[in-house]
């Protein structure tokens, strides 16, 4: 039986941030079993929107720490300047899903590394880096933005993520307000798994704890065999091809972050500091 998740999301999000560790150890259990695809849930098309809720660059600053104390990913805890929008950066991963696939994904990810390193997600230069990170001009990326087609299919994502399904609303605490209802927070999965004859969606909405992601795809898929944990945290390096955090590794490798650290600065990984911890690469 295949199964397809639909991952709800924002590059702009510390929850959908600090969810990578599950969302990197589900893709070393389950391989090419599963597919993937992002939606943009488009959290503030403008820093007034923020500001518009009550939530200011104190608010923000006393949040992120929280989360980062609570669940390891690496942040920058110096209250930033300014709110910023996340429409920007939603539109390049689309931009970069219709017109260079194989690099959406990573300018996902190297937009996230960036805004929580303490760069402002809606300023040129932090797509222009983000951009350059994975091997894309970011002057043709700017041009793709203004693609109509890019537009279109931006409000898509956003429209479906302010349309979350029935089974979603009856866990409404894990949903969000806007100004027509209520939509999914991030990161929100729909997981469909389906064999040609029939089809059954689970709707995951919110931020989760590594085991429900495992127990529905054991539901979903309990003829695919899951990949064995990784003999050594150089292993789950090698995997991913580029640098992880902390608690990412030890997420793969099942172990505490402490320990993932003592055994990556054993193995000779390079440390690269970001804001309240750190990324490792071989």
């Amino acid at each position: 039986m295949a199964v397809d998740i639909i991952e709800f999301t924002d590059p702009g999000c510390p929850w959908a941030y600090s969810a990578e560790p599950h969302r990197l150890r589900i893709e070393w259990l389950y391989g090419e079993a599963i597919s993937w695809r992002k939606r943009m849930v488009v959290l503030a098309r403008s820093p007034q929107e923020y500001l518009d809720k009550g939530f200011t660059p104190d608010k923000l600053a006393g949040a992120m720490a929280t989360i980062a104390a609570e669940h390891g990913m690496p942040i920058e805890l110096s209250q930033r300047p300014r709110m910023a929008g996340t429409l920007p950066a939603c539109l390049a991963v689309v931009a970069a899903r219709l017109r260079a696939p194989e690099h959406e994904f990573a300018l996902l990810r190297r937009l996230r590394l960036r805004t929580f390193a303490g760069e402002l997600l809606d300023e040129e230069s932090t797509r222009n880096g983000a951009a350059t990170d994975v091997g894309l001009d970011p002057a043709q990326l700017a041009q793709w933005m203004t693609d109509p087609a890019v537009r279109a299919e931006l409000e898509s994502d956003a429209a479906a993520a302010r349309d979350p399904m029935p089974a979603a609303r009856v866990l409404d605490a894990r949903l969000a307000d806007w100004e027509d209802g209520r939509r999914y927070t991030c990161p929100s999965y729909e997981i469909t798994a389906h064999d040609g004859v029939r089809e059954v969606t689970i709707a995951v909405p919110g931020f989760n704890p590594i085991a429900v992601y495992e127990t529905v795809l054991a539901n979903l898929m309990p003829n695919v065999t899951r990949r064995a944990d990784p003999a050594s945290v150089s292993e789950v390096l090698q995997w991913a091809g580029e640098p992880l955090a902390t608690q990412e590794v030890a997420a793969v490798a099942v172990l505490s972050r402490d320990a993932a650290a003592e055994q990556l600065a054993a193995a000779g990984a390079t440390r690269i500091p970001l804001g309240s911890d750190a990324l490792w690469t071989l």
